[in-house]
């Protein structure tokens, strides 16, 4: 064997032995140096990001709150324009509800600023004095014509009554904000002031907001008029610190933040400074963006500061330059040892080969009686001996009894053929826990190759094959999820149900169960609480069967029970019966408490069927029947419910057909103004041309568009048709009329309902202002950030948005608050019963009522009789439609109608 006095170090790396080791080195360093430079502009990169975005943040949130302080104002302005006048106690108590300390930080004060005329001083001044307010004084008198002191301001602190009686108009800054919130009608924010309540040593940066409030609650018009009719002003008090301080440390701690008043970077302008910027110079990134608020601009400066850059800091790039350092030394040396070894690795080389060829398996290499010369390694892990603890024992004492002569004549024709591979042999053999290990083994014989010298037997453990083999068993028949038995593998045993079945006549029960809701858990708390409940299912329906029984999940939300033996219908009813009780409860889903239902279908073999798949088709139309009975029940499969399958699909197919031959039109409803008793707009209702019932109404057949996706189809026929009759009623002269088209939920919430509006729009040409769109009030359970979305979109484009069936349902006011709606209908239900149902007429009228608070729009249908129209008119309802005025008439009839109608009044 080659020593090391034979290759010295000197020799090694000299540049002709070692050039490929060199010239590694010298790539990796380059490359080390290369990753090092790009981890220092990544990290530089990604602090740069942090920054950006802390600084977006900032302005956002800022944005968000002076916008959410001018809702505090407009909320305040509408107490004015509701209540008309109100007292210094109701102003408190207003005030005190807002808990401004609580959810509005920064506001030192919501106020109200009266205007008051200079005849009419003396008894202002009386009045608050009688208001207990006993050392009000307005200060500083002006020339007048018009004072406006601060006479509410609350909290009624201390420092806040010192300014009550302060005359802001007299002040040039106040009197800008002030004459252009007056002016506009708008909020208005005032420059860089200190508020008169402040101490002399707080001199802070403050500012107010005012908003204007007029005369009978309503903005004039003309700006004339609102100089003429206003009554005063509202207004908040800021101030800068405390109104930024609590954003500023919520979202960007370490940077040091600044807000110039006007845009203009002077210390007089400074309207606030976070104090971390002592080192102005020593900054890494800087950025300016501008702020909006109440009419006014303001200058956002952010800049990094050392504890920024402390805090975003990164030990990567040393990290990369040191490990790649040492990765190419010891390349370097690896690569060294390799030509080294290259040199000596011949006289080795035979004794490798046995060896590694059977690395993953125990190989023995054995003289010519049999004797091991050499255990490997591997012989530890698998059989559990140490190499020279195996090499000690013989052969035969490992060896099942019944095994070993296999073995032994697979050794002897290895030797009596050297270098050939013998057929494998299967063995047991004894590990060292005494437990019987399934192994197969080959012999080969290297008597001749030196290094080896002698026959090489290797040995390979059949436990991870069949392991595998058995993983692959799982995956093939159960499902990984539950571990239930997946589809493949129950319909095997069905089969073996059936058929034992039809044999013997013993009754047996499948059951198909779907879980009520599953969808909207899903979608709501995620995929992980999904299927958490799944295995919770599982887990329960397991333990209310017997052994013997089945249990599967066929896919999604749908399982199915197989009851082998059973007596007959009872029998599994009550099994039904207690899977409902079991699933019937509240589960503790991610932080949340839901509840779970199942609905469950039922057939019986062989009474029902002798074949699977009819079989599981009928336990499905069972269990669908059990949905539309309510769900979280069970219902066992009758022919009537294949008859109604069928006939379902019959009529799909035959609305499919309609729809290709163009079998449907629009008939039109006459919707009345209450106040000039003149139609204003139309709405359409789609009917089906059927050829042997004739004219189909839509409530028909709607639910069978939804279920099969055709409603998308119609609804888009019925807007475009809709929209040329708009175009029809023009050039007929009448120019005015609105036509409202009424969408479904399926229709709304399709991902692309909003490009198809805005196409047919621009097909047809006709005016946005023309189309009004009815909702289901279903809509509002949809998700709201979604559906404000699509509100807004529809909103933006121009057209009417019309709540329909207001009153069904859970309704959130809330959300007709933040919608951008126009017009809500009550529910005909709730119209039929007027006037001989008190609770129908109290439900109208507090819906009429509330619609108009909220500038609503109030539409009627269904008015049929003229006392339920009389009753409509006195309780303020806009807009009526029903039969009392016309059925639904088609294109020709509704020319006739509107004709006649614009002849003479319609209703007397």
């Amino acid at each position: 064997m080659m020593n090391s006095k034979e290759l010295p170090l000197r020799r090694l790396l000299e540049f002709r032995n070692a050039w490929i080791a060199w010239l590694i080195f010298a790539v990796v360093i380059s490359v080390t140096l290369l990753l090092w430079q790009v981890s220092i502009h990544l990290v530089e990169d990604r602090t740069q990001a942090r920054f950006r975005s802390q600084s977006l943040q900032l302005k956002t949130a800022i944005e968000e709150r002076l916008l959410n302080y001018e809702q505090v104002l407009a909320g305040s302005a509408g107490l004015f324009a509701v209540a008309g006048e109100v007292s210094r106690e109701e102003w408190r108590e207003y005030v005190e509800r807002v808990d401004i300390d609580r959810y509005y930080p920064g506001i030192q004060g919501i106020g109200f600023v009266r205007r008051i005329g200079v005849r009419q001083m003396a008894d202002h001044i009386a009045s608050v004095r009688a208001g207990g307010v006993h050392n009000y004084l307005v200060s500083p008198l002006g020339t007048g014509p018009y004072y406006y002191p601060m006479v509410y301001l609350e909290p009624g602190t201390e420092r806040n009554r010192r300014a009550l009686g302060y005359d802001a108009f007299s002040d040039p800054i106040h009197r800008r904000a002030m004459e252009v919130a007056r002016d506009d009608a708008v909020p208005t924010v005032t420059g860089k002031v200190v508020l008169v309540q402040e101490e002399l040593a707080e001199d802070q940066a403050s500012f107010l907001m005012y908003y204007p409030v007029y005369q009978g609650g309503k903005v004039p018009e003309i700006r004339a008029e609102r100089r003429m009719m206003l009554a005063g002003y509202v207004f908040s008090a800021f101030r800068m610190n405390n109104l930024i301080d609590g954003i500023v440390g919520l979202i960007s701690p370490f940077l040091d933040v600044r807000i110039y008043d006007n845009g203009v970077i002077e210390r007089d302008t400074l309207m606030y400074g976070s104090n971390l910027g002592s080192l102005d110079n020593d900054f890494s990134f800087q950025m300016s963006q501008t702020l909006n608020a109440g009419g006014r601009e303001w200058l956002l400066q952010t800049r990094s500061t050392p504890a920024f850059d402390f805090l975003a800091s990164d030990p990567r790039p040393p990290i990369v330059l040191g490990s790649g350092l040492f990765i190419s030394v010891l390349m370097f040396l690896f690569v060294l040892m390799l030509i080294r070894s290259r040199l000596m690795a011949q006289i080795g080389a035979g004794r490798y080969r046995a060896i590694t060829e059977g690395a993953a398996n125990v190989t023995l290499v054995m003289d010519r009686a049999g004797q091991a010369l050499y255990a490997s390694p591997s012989s530890l892990d698998i059989l559990g001996y140490e190499p020279a603890r195996l090499q000690a024992q013989a052969l035969d004492a490992l060896v099942h009894g019944e095994d070993w002569p296999k073995l032994q004549q697979g050794f002897e024709d290895a030797v009596a053929a050297p270098g050939a591979q013998v057929p494998v042999i299967r063995a047991r053999i004894r590990d060292a826990n005494g437990q019987w290990r399934d192994m197969e083994g080959t012999f080969t014989a290297m008597l001749n190759v030196p290094g080896v010298n002698g026959v090489v037997l290797s040995l390979r453990d059949l436990t991870q094959l069949k392991a595998a083999q058995s993983e692959l068993h799982r995956l093939a028949f159960y499902d990984p999820l539950t571990g239930l038995a997946n589809r493949q593998l129950f319909r095997d045993r069905l089969n073996h149900v059936v058929r034992r079945s039809r044999r013997s006549g013993e009754p047996a029960a499948l059951m198909f169960l779907d879980l009520d809701g599953f969808k909207r858990i899903n979608d709501t708390l995620g995929h992980d609480a999904g299927d958490e409940l799944l295995c919770k299912v599982a887990e329960w329906l397991e333990g209310c069967v017997r052994e013997e029984d089945s249990v599967a999940r066929l896919g999604g939300d749908e399982f199915v029970v197989l009851l082998s033996r059973i007596s007959g219908p009872e029998a599994a009813g009550k099994v039904a019966e207690t899977i409902l009780h079991r699933l019937c409860q509240r589960v503790r889903l991610n932080d949340h408490e839901v509840g779970i239902t199942v609905s469950i279908g039922i057939t019986m073999m062989p009474h029902d069927s002798e074949d699977s798949g009819t079989l599981m088709k009928y336990a499905d139309l069972a269990m669908y029947q059990a949905k539309e009975l309510g769900r979280n029940t069970y219902q066992f499969f009758t022919p009537a419910m294949n008859i109604k399958a069928a006939r379902r699909l019959l009529q799909q197919e035959e609305l499919a057909t309609a729809l290709e031959g163009d079998r449907f039109v629009l008939h039109y409803q006459p919707k009345v103004d209450l106040v000039t008793e003149r139609v204003i707009g139309v709405e359409a209702f789609l009917r089906w041309h059927h050829p042997e019932k004739g004219l189909v109404s839509a409530q028909q057949f709607i639910g069978l568009a939804e279920e099969t996706g055709l409603i998308l189809r119609l609804g888009e026929m019925a807007l475009r048709q809709a929209c040329i009759q708009v175009q029809a009623l023009e050039r007929a002269g009448f120019e005015a009329l609105k036509m409202a088209v009424n969408l479904s939920v399926r229709q709304l919430t399709d991902p692309g309902f909003l490009d198809m509006i805005r196409q047919v729009i621009t097909e047809t040409g006709v005016s946005p202002e023309r189309l009004e769109l009815e909702m289901p009030a279903e809509l509002l359970n949809e998700d709201p950030r979604a559906l404000r979305e699509l509100l807004v979109a529809l909103h933006d484009l121009g057209v009417c948005l019309i709540l329909d069936d207001f009153g069904t349902g859970s309704c959130s006011l809330v959300a007709l608050q933040q919608l951008p709606l126009d017009v809500i209908k009550i529910d005909h239900r709730f119209i039929r019963d007027i006037p001989y149902n008190v609770s129908a007429t109290d439900v109208a009228s507090a819906v009429i009522a509330l619609a108009r608070k909220l500038h609503l729009t109030v539409v009627a249908e269904g008015v049929e009789t003229p006392q339920q129209l009389s009753f409509l008119k006195s309780s303020g309802c806009a807009q009526c439609q029903g039969n009392l005025f016309s059925y639904p008439l088609d294109e020709d009839a509704l020319i006739g109608f509107l004709i006649r109608q614009y002849e003479k009044p319609l209703i007397s």
